[in-house]
């Protein structure tokens, strides 16, 4: 039985717009975590510029930015001037597109905040008083007979249209504003595509990098699987001259030799780390120089095991006691052998792996020097642009699925790994994750479930009663437990799943590492926006999990009751998303400035490093993931878009272009200075964008739709209808008119190259107001840097065997040379 208290409850005092206490303690959690994180960026950035300004330091085309000053706050200044131009000559397009993106959001929300301050706040706050006369909805009719049931039911809510006609006058606003924001979005959207495509077709088409000449092939039949028979194929086309044909065979046994090596010779360098690293070679003053006194502790028998050499098991011939010029005895490995390797030995670990690693390099000679079984897939490289572009855009081959030519990846970006994976097996890949997927959302239902349900004082009451007495004593604890942890609930789940959905897309057998991020933006964004918005919007505002489960059995049953309940719903969340948002903007974004995940785990990596390699790697710039980053950032803009006309819809459009201000210049610092991407930039994810920010306008007209229909007005809703249609042809025309030119070059473009300086490396006199003094820095973009000297070739084919790295290797050569004079080598 229910608490009396709890029934009582408005669901607007847990959730809704009743309570702006709950959105004040947010404001003030989430600036006091902001500020404080961005007083201490600002405190360290000049002091650990390895890390916020690693990027900087290691990139070339970086030259290009201005050196921020090292004052507390003489940076902000500089960063906030640098230009379009500057964005695309030092970090690439896909940085433009997506700083772009913030752009593109901060202009709506500024017009459609000056509309929600001044026509549609005012309309909602002089028609409360008509809200609360209007007739009120009828109570359900339980009948028998079902067809009666929903006859009456019908007929209540045609009398209840009736009685509305006089209240909801103002109603019309609804239908202006669904039209009037529609239309700004289309337009913006159409007029930052124009912008987007001009900016790409001239900076792809006046660069020349390898990618850009190399087409990928694939569907390559038996026939004509050898380099010079394709070379041959593409230049019968007369498309253009070939320069190089990769053709893509089956190296996997190459492949896992090259890990294994790589797992070797880390563990040798541990081995010599730990031997050499931190000790000085010690000599016994009591003996001649030549000859030291072995180290104390056990020897190490000649006993061998079957099917291994004596020198791995280190049966003591290669590095004599009596020699090792060291006062502490060598690091040793422990070796299993025998039937189920239930024995092992302890042997000497540097030996061990020495062996290893000479074995295992003349292991990879002998198959660099195989001929592999070929694939269906190639790499052409054709010697201009213009020819890959035309291979790329026409159909080489009658027959379907075969000899298709596509955009190449970069040649760092090549997943090779996947290059010989039947495509069967790939396909089987992605339909097993795709539904795996699925089984994931179930699973993310039933954890948002409780999530939505139970953080709020009523559910509380009924599992744990002394604790919900205790929370209603104290107002602020109350807040904290209604609204903040919800918030901090999702915000947690939002930032942990991306890692699991980035694991599945690299689990799917792509060809290159861009395919990889676009797929994991897909994955997150499904994510964000059906589990974290549409299910917590249609489950969120139940006071438990039977009555949630119930009303969205119910609400399934047609689609207008389920256009009323989701509007309802939002309603009720208004104060939940303005939390969430609030907290992203004011509170997370300053910490992003942080790098809170570099500085947490630097310490972690940093007792892990023993080696040189290990110190190396440490300080490497962090990644900067579009894939975890872009999804939330959609569908905040959503959120916004879908708020706009509802009532109390300025405090949402107000977080959320404070959210899209401090995000464009927190990601402008990382994309620049902080953060390094490391794949080819083709601004390709501009239409994920947009393709998804047109679902959010059509969800945006359906809220609207249901808004008139929870107040009667339904023959305004029904207005709603023509503007859907609108949209899905808009759908259709945008994608059909500007998907090709963000797929492609146009052969236009690519004659302009010789004049066309953007994306290059430019640097702007920042000290000289109203006069540009552009000094040339270098002719070479972002890509044609990286790529510069690198061919499609299996790294495994081509890179040096290296020897370890240490920090003594005069020791070291010392060392050996005295092991090779005592065995007689």
């Amino acid at each position: 039985m229910k608490n009396d208290t709890c029934t009582a409850v408005n669901p607007d005092e847990v959730y809704g717009t009743t309570r702006p206490r709950d959105v004040w303690i947010q404001i003030a959690l989430s600036v006091t975590l902001g500020l404080g994180g961005f007083l201490s960026f600002c405190f360290l950035r000049p002091r650990w510029k390895g890390l916020y300004a690693a990027r900087k330091k290691q990139t070339a085309q970086s030259t290009a930015l201005p050196e921020l000053p090292d004052g507390f706050f003489r940076w902000i200044l500089p960063l906030w001037r640098i230009t379009e131009e500057q964005v695309l000559a030092s970090a690439g397009l896909d940085a433009y597109v997506y700083l772009n993106f913030f752009k593109m959001a901060i202009k709506f929300l500024l017009v459609s905040l000056f509309f929600a301050l001044v026509v549609i706040k005012p309309v909602h706050d002089t028609h409360k008083d008509k809200e609360d006369d209007k007739p009120k909805k009828p109570s359900p009719i339980l009948r028998a007979d079902g067809l009666t049931e929903h006859l009456e039911a019908r007929s209540s809510w045609l009398q209840v249209a009736e009685g509305f006609e006089y209240y909801t006058d103002y109603l019309w606003m609804y239908i202006v504003f669904a039209y009037l924001f529609t239309a700004l979005l289309m337009y913006l959207i159409v007029a930052e595509t124009r912008k987007v495509i001009d900016v790409r077709q001239e900076y792809l088409g006046s660069q020349t990098t390898i990618t850009d000449r190399t087409i990928r092939l694939s569907g390559i039949p038996p026939s004509l699987r050898s380099e010079e028979k394709i070379k041959a194929f593409i230049e019968d086309l007369e498309l253009g001259k070939v320069e190089s044909v990769t053709l893509c065979k089956n190296w996997k046994e190459l492949d896992d030799a090259i890990v294994q090596r790589q797992k070797i010779l880390r563990k040798l360098e541990e081995a010599w780390t730990i031997h050499l690293g931190k000790r000085r070679v010690e000599r016994n003053l009591e003996t001649l120089p030549v000859v030291q006194p072995p180290p104390p502790g056990p020897e190490v028998g000649p006993n061998e095991a079957d099917g291994e050499t004596s020198r791995l098991l280190g049966n003591g011939d290669a590095w004599p006691d009596s020699v090792i010029p060291y006062a502490r005895k060598r690091p040793t490995a422990k070796i299993w052998y025998g039937r189920f390797k239930l024995r092992y030995k302890n042997v000497d670990a540097i030996n061990y792996y020495e062996e290893k690693l000479r074995q295992l390099d003349s292991r990879i000679r002998v198959l660099r020097k195989k001929d592999f079984e070929p694939t269906p897939l190639a790499f052409v490289t054709m010697d201009s642009v213009a020819s890959a572009q035309m291979a790329i855009q026409a159909v080489l081959d009658p027959s379907p699925l075969q000899l298709l030519a596509n955009s190449s990846p970069a040649p760092n970006d090549v997943v090779w790994s996947n290059t010989y994976m039947p495509r069967s097996r790939r396909m089987v890949r992605a339909w097993s994750i795709t539904a795996f997927i699925g089984l994931l959302s179930i699973f993310w239902t039933a954890l948002l479930v409780p999530i939505a349900a139970a953080l709020n004082t009523c559910s509380i009451k009924e599992v744990f009663p002394g604790l919900a007495d205790a929370l209603d004593s104290h107002k602020v604890l109350e807040s904290l437990v209604n609204t903040q942890l919800p918030t901090l609930a999702l915000t947690l789940l939002n930032v942990g799943v991306p890692y699991l959905y980035d694991w599945l897309a690299n689990q799917q057998g792509m060809i290159s590492q861009g395919d990889v991020e676009l797929s994991v933006i897909s994955k997150n964004f499904f994510f964000t926006f059906f589990n974290f918005f549409i299910l917590f919007t249609v489950l969120g505002t139940a006071s438990n999990v039977v009555d949630m489960l119930q009303r969205f059995g119910e609400n399934l049953n047609n689609a207008a009751s389920m256009a009323i309940a989701i509007a309802e719903s939002l309603r009720k969340l208004l104060t939940f998303y303005t939390n969430f948002i609030i907290l992203q903007g004011f509170g997370l974004f300053p910490l992003r400035l942080m790098e809170i995940g570099a500085l947490t785990l630097y310490p972690i990596n940093l007792m892990g490093a023993k080696t040189p390699r290990d110190y190396a790697e440490l300080v490497q710039p962090p990644v900067f993931s579009y894939g975890f980053f872009l999804p939330q950032t959609i569908l905040i803009f959503i959120i916004c878009v879908v708020y706009s006309v509802l009532e109390d819809s300025w405090k949402v459009l107000l977080a959320g272009l404070a959210y899209f201000m401090i995000g464009h210049f927190v990601h402008k610092y990382q994309l620049l200075y902080a953060m390094d991407h490391r794949q080819h930039a083709t601004g390709k994810g501009w239409m994920l964008m947009c393709d998804r920010l047109i679902v959010g306008i059509g969800l945006f007209q359906v809220t609207m739709a249901g808004q008139l229909a929870t107040r009667g007005a339904f023959k305004r809703s029904l207005l709603i209808a023509p503007l859907l249609g609108g949209t899905l042809w808009f759908a259709y025309v945008y994608s059909r008119t500007y998907r090709p030119l963000m797929k492609f070059i146009a052969l236009r473009s690519l004659r302009l190259q010789e004049h066309s300086d953007l994306g290059r490396a430019i640097q702007e006199d920042m000290y000289s107001p109203g006069v540009r003094h552009r000094v040339h820095v270098g002719r070479q973009t972002v890509d044609e840097a990286r790529e510069r000297g690198t061919r499609f070739e299996n790294p495994s084919l081509i890179m040096p065997l290296d020897d370890v790295w240490i920090i003594n290797k005069s020791a070291r050569s010392e060392t050996g040379s005295i092991s090779h004079n005592q065995n007689g080598d």
